[in-house]
């Protein structure tokens, strides 16, 4: 066994939707690797293609073509009954963590669910004993074990959400805006609360959002998409160090900085946003772009390497 084998492999991954106007390519030829233990955040502008790339990677939803590598194993063409036995180690974090609790279930039945249906312990006792042990892993306290999701505030229903995530003791979660429905003050709890169980269980994360300065700090690697397109990836601190896509660094240019003298030049993105119906073979930002060339207009460019890790898909960054 290779144990430098990344745990996620995604190559050519896509999931398009039928419309009355045509095929809406909501992801479309996203390639990337996540290692074991780590982090990749995924960025971009809201409708781009994040969430749709999470849950196709889960098959929550069925994807249209490509294929998901786990621990080496090809899980885009398992049988349900197959995947859904795969899901043990595969879970996911939902943005708002009320709609995705069960108002009808107290905190301990909707952190003890995914063990029952999974047939992981073999008594009541010995699931309330771990749903009990959970509970102090992610720091809510144990006199909320009969309480329901609408007594509790944002932060605690976030925290029963990451409870019943790690239920099953999963290798990979995808974490869906975890923090974005959260205070600020909340959003840093929950933030420090999964870095740590990310290096106390070896956690590997996707993590999407569309907040910068929180994945800055947060992930290994980041990459970002545009229009269901992956279009940059590098490691965190080389990203913000050199962005090399004009979409990244006016993504990178909207970052509030904490010292008032000395502001980002913010970059203003203008222009027409290209139809993720039907599109054509070109640059899907070079409408909004203003370096495109007419190449950009004609050709759709290529995800390369351009420097070691950092991967660009930008006419700019090719051809020598």
């Amino acid at each position: 066994m290779n144990d430098n084998r990344p745990l996620l492999e995604v190559q050519n991954l896509k999931k398009y939707f039928k419309t009355k106007r045509g095929m809406l390519h909501a992801v479309d030829d996203v390639t990337f690797t996540i290692g074991k233990g780590k982090t990749l955040g995924v960025v971009g502008e809201s409708g781009c293609g994040k969430s749709t790339t999470g849950r196709a990677i889960l098959r929550l939803i069925e994807p249209t073509g490509g294929c998901v590598l786990f621990d080496g194993e090809d899980i885009s063409r398992l049988s349900n009954a197959k995947m859904r036995a795969k899901r043990r180690e595969m879970q996911i974090i939902f943005q708002d963590p009320f709609s995705s609790l069960d108002p009808r279930m107290s905190v301990s039945q909707i952190i003890e669910e995914p063990m029952r249906l999974h047939g992981m312990y073999k008594s009541s006792h010995e699931r309330e004993t771990q749903t009990l042990k959970l509970m102090d892993t992610v720091g809510l306290a144990r006199r909320l074990y009969n309480t329901y999701p609408h007594e509790l505030d944002g932060g605690r229903r976030q925290r029963i959400g990451i409870a019943r995530a790690l239920s099953l003791n999963p290798k990979f979660i995808v974490c869906d805006e975890p923090v974005s429905a959260l205070d600020v003050s909340i959003q840093a709890q929950i933030l420090n609360l999964m870095k740590d169980l990310q290096a106390e269980l070896g956690l590997t994360y996707m993590f999407i959002t569309h907040d910068l300065s929180v994945v800055h700090h947060f992930s290994d690697d980041i990459a970002v998409m545009y229009l269901g397109k992956l279009i940059e990836k590098a490691p965190a601190a080389k990203l913000f160090e050199n962005p090399m896509h004009p979409y990244t660094k006016a993504l990178l240019s909207a970052i509030p900085s904490p010292n008032l003298d000395k502001q980002n030049e913010r970059i203003l993105i203008k222009g027409e946003i290209t139809s993720p119906i039907n599109p054509d073979a070109v640059c899907r930002f070079a409408k909004r772009c203003p370096y495109a060339s007419d190449q950009c207009r004609q050709c759709e460019p290529t995800l390369i390497e351009k420097e070691k890790d950092h991967f660009i898909s930008c006419f700019l960054h090719q051809d020598g």
